[in-house]
């Protein structure tokens, strides 16, 4: 089993679901915490010279690297949360055909097809800050209840406030915690949807080779839209599962998501 994580949240989180997979079952995470140069793409939303294949072709140094390592594997799955199914998707596509695992699990993510790509002024205040909400809750350890209503058509500061108020309220952040702190976390995470963003801009993916299974989370990115684009590039077939309890990003730290996640990725399945 292999696991393409893109950041947001340490890679330690995937430590529920690998314990819920059968004994012996071999787990590797492809971290992008170890490409210096997608962590300093954010510092420039992502202007300059990264592209999803220079980062796929970095990754498959990793993925051969330790597959020489190890033992004859039998059957295998690939799997990748969020952006990270985008680069595995491309991953996969690179291989040679006896590489080819025998399918790939999209978690949460959005494909990176013409029908979902936006212009970086498209992404509004109330979407990123509903997802800067789940973000920041998970990184914290703590819900922080907050209707979209309490966002909708609100201008980005007042925005920050209510999630403000909401995070101290819960214990998400300490009292006190000043408005500008908040701000320049805002701004960090949004830098890292423009980097992503504009990978995905110059980002040109073929159909799958594999079967592709789509996990969502019931508090999805994008709550409305069942295969969030995956069957424009499923010929090999897509299979919807069930969502995980939890939000897009305590769907890899909840146990309950971590169980249901590990049923559908067990390569054995």
């Amino acid at each position: 089993m292999y696991a393409v994580h893109p950041g947001a949240l340490p890679s330690d989180v995937w430590g529920g679901i690998t314990d819920a997979l059968p004994g012996g079952t071999g787990f590797a995470v492809l971290d992008l915490a170890g490409v210096p140069e997608y962590f300093e793409a954010a510092l420039s939303g992502g202007r300059g010279d990264l592209t999803v294949a220079s980062l796929v072709g970095q990754l498959l140094i990793e993925l051969r690297a330790d597959r020489a390592a190890q033992p004859a594997a039998g059957r295998t799955t690939f799997a990748g949360w969020s952006f990270g199914g985008v680069l595995m998707q491309s991953m996969t596509e690179a291989l040679e055909p006896a590489e080819l695992p025998d399918r790939l699990v999209l978690l949460d993510s959005i494909a990176p097809t013409d029908a979902y790509q936006q212009a970086d002024d498209s992404l509004e205040a109330p979407m990123l800050l509903r997802w800067f909400t789940m973000y920041l809750g998970a990184k914290r350890n703590r819900t922080i209840s907050l209707d979209p209503d309490d966002t909708a058509g609100l201008d980005l500061d007042t925005g920050l406030v209510r999630i403000l108020d909401a995070a101290v309220g819960c214990g998400a952040l300490a009292e006190g915690t000043p408005l500008p702190g908040l701000r320049k976390l805002y701004d960090t995470y949004v830098d890292g949807l423009l980097r992503n963003n504009r990978l995905t801009a110059t980002h040109h993916p073929v159909p799958s080779s594999v079967p592709l299974a789509l996990i969502k989370a019931e508090d999805s990115l994008i709550p409305g839209d069942d295969a969030l684009g995956w069957q424009e590039l499923a010929p090999r077939g897509l299979d919807l599962c069930r969502p995980t309890p939890g939000d897009h990003y305590t769907m890899l730290i909840r146990p309950d998501a971590a169980a249901a996640i590990a049923g559908v990725i067990e390569p054995s399945r």
